[in-house]
């Protein structure tokens, strides 16, 4: 399976994105062929001053980058010969199953919907989180495609969240709640009270309306909002994983005896740090494209990257585009 990685995206790019590429490529050398997409000369200087060997790995020339600063729709019209166009266009040709990147975000939005199109029925694509619970997780849809959204927009959403808790976390006839600032169906703005509306007849195991405080109990499968709320949700929650890892560090380093129970502990911070690292799940999908996009973190590490091309392989294999169709099709 080959699966495009665009090499120009993100904060440690290229160097972040090329060692990841080849973790990748090594882990799964039997099944994956990881396609590099960026300045040629700069991806094999940087292979060659690294020593990087992997027989599955090739690079596909792109001698353009969108910014992380650039406006979306104006850079994916300009700069054709990006990474994230020509990425984008070999996935549409065929060429790939997968295209990964880390990367503006908008633009790999805009570039999707552009190249590859939508999935039948689909209206608008949107971004699925995985974000960790004690009942195995939660997938919080939408997290940053669409800023402005209608009732039927996120009982789409819905629909497309279910689809993937079922094929990804393993959950059996998923429970899909409506985020909103109440549990009462009447609480909210005009868009919650439609939507639950909307999802009350949808056939889906709805079970109403969930505050931000439920989001981490597990007491939802699936959190369905807009993107402008959820990509809030989504950065709120990385700025108190920031705060609370250096209130440790700071309190821990105020006292002797703490010093001593944080060494003791650090096989507890390393797991607990595992589940909350977004480097862990490697990138979230944008699901509802008439392809396989997997969006990662502008800061992701290589370890990041390598889970993210490992996650477009599951995506691929899993069939989710096939099944979100059937729901589509049945709703």
């Amino acid at each position: 399976m080959k699966i495009a990685l665009d090499a120009m995206g993100g904060d440690r790019a290229p160097v972040g994105i090329v060692e990841g590429a080849f973790e990748a490529a090594r882990e799964a050398s039997a099944r994956v062929e990881v396609v590099l997409v960026g300045k040629r000369d700069v991806l094999e200087e940087h292979i060659r001053a690294q020593r990087l060997k992997a027989p599955n790995v090739e690079i596909v020339d792109a001698p353009e980058v969108i910014e992380m600063s650039e406006s979306p729709a104006t850079a994916i019209r300009r700069k054709r010969a990006s990474s994230i166009a020509v990425g984008m266009n070999l996935h549409r040709e065929g060429k790939v199953k997968a295209f990964v990147s880390a990367g503006n975000t908008g633009a790999v939005v805009a570039s999707s919907l552009l190249t590859l199109g939508r999935l039948p029925g689909i209206e608008r694509p949107a971004i699925a989180i995985h974000l960790p619970t004690d009942s195995g997780g939660t997938v919080l849809i939408d997290g940053g495609a669409n800023s402005d959204c209608h009732p039927h927009n996120l009982l789409q959403f819905a629909f497309m969240g279910s689809v993937y808790a079922e094929t990804f976390l393993g959950k059996e006839n998923p429970r899909v709640a409506l985020l909103s600032i109440g549990e009462e169906r009447s609480k909210g703005n005009e868009l919650t009270r439609g939507s639950y509306e909307l999802l009350e007849k949808s056939g889906l195991n709805f079970t109403g309306n969930v505050e931000g405080r439920d989001v981490f109990t597990g007491a939802a499968d699936v959190v369905v909002t807009d993107g402008f709320v959820g990509n809030v949700v989504l950065k709120f929650t990385e700025s108190i994983i920031y705060y609370i890892n250096t209130l440790i560090r700071e309190e821990t380093g105020k006292r002797f005896l703490a010093k001593i129970g944080a060494g003791l502990m650090k096989p507890v911070f390393r797991g607990v740090k595992r589940k909350l690292d977004y480097a862990e799940y490697g990138g979230m999908p944008l699901l509802g494209v008439n392809g396989v996009v997997i969006i990662s973190h502008g800061k992701s590490s290589s370890r990041a990257i390598k889970n993210a091309v490992l996650a477009a392989e599951r995506f691929v294999t899993g069939g989710v585009n096939d099944r979100i169709r059937q729901r589509i099709e049945r709703s």
